[in-house]
């Protein structure tokens, strides 16, 4: 019996190079590290801070052996989106694989709650960012001719109406959309693109923020209570997505992924 035919965009992890926006914690730096240890060789990782990021830069060259770079950015602003980029391409000798996963500040609050000026600033911090590099990164992956893959992060308040995250579960199935719609655009290029819809994430900055105090603590210690499975961890996100990158999901595309410990089967 034959092989199949290689897939389009299926290129293997040791000749690919990537670009982690949000790579300095959380699920972008567990994804990250998981494309290194798969055996990408070159990995750029974009954060705002300086200190954190230098310092998971090397981290994960310890942890990994990658070659892995840090380069600072916003990506909420166009022009800084653009420059990630550009920047990116010229370190990795090309960008095969792109996992946007920015975090934003919002906490869920009733819609009440919440002041007619404050909502802009929500749907900036999470909206704009995978969509803005996706606009920067999608072109120079079609130039090459190479296909790729791309990973954004949403949320499972993109599929499920839950109390307290009206703007929160409007951007989220906003990514979750686009995402999808990419993958239609971008799949005669050989580019798929694929979303990672979790819940509570255990062990991160932005579940620790969220569950300490207020509505939101109460939302997640119920949501908590149905996780029998446990919750995930940045870890197990960070897996996915390197498998979502790699060759073993070629012809995987479209996809919005909940990874929940059975929070919801949304």
């Amino acid at each position: 019996m034959s092989e199949p035919a290689p897939a389009p965009g299926a290129a293997a992890y040791a000749e690919s190079g990537a670009l982690v926006v949000g790579g300095s914690a959380g699920i972008g730096y567990a994804s990250a590290r998981h494309l290194a240890l798969a055996g990408v060789p070159r990995i750029v990782i974009v954060s705002r801070t300086r200190a954190t990021g230098e310092e998971a830069r090397d981290r994960l060259r310890t942890e990994s052996g990658a070659e892995v770079t840090w380069i600072a950015g916003d990506a909420t602003l166009a022009a800084e989106a653009e420059r990630i980029a550009t920047s990116a391409e010229r370190i990795l000798g090309g960008i095969d694989v792109l996992v946007c996963s920015t975090v934003a500040e919002a906490t869920p609050t009733l819609f009440a709650d919440i002041p007619t000026g404050g909502i802009q600033s929500i749907v900036d911090e999470m909206l704009l960012p995978p969509m803005q590099m996706v606009s920067a990164v999608l072109p120079l992956m079609r130039a090459r001719g190479r296909g790729g893959a791309i990973v954004t992060v949403a949320s499972d308040a993109g599929k499920t109406a839950t109390p307290g995250e009206t703007i929160i579960g409007a951007c989220k199935a906003a990514i979750i959309m686009f995402t999808r719609t990419i993958a239609m655009e971008a799949k005669r290029d050989g580019i798929r693109a694929n979303v990672l819809t979790p819940s509570l994430v255990a062990g991160t900055a932005s579940t620790e923020r969220i569950t300490t105090e207020g509505f939101s603590a109460r939302l997640f210690a119920r949501a908590a209570q149905q996780a029998h499975l446990g919750v995930p961890d940045a870890d197990d996100l960070g897996r996915l997505a390197a498998f979502l990158a790699g060759p073993g999901a070629a012809r995987l595309t479209g996809q919005a992924i909940s990874v929940n410990g059975g929070i919801s089967a949304a």
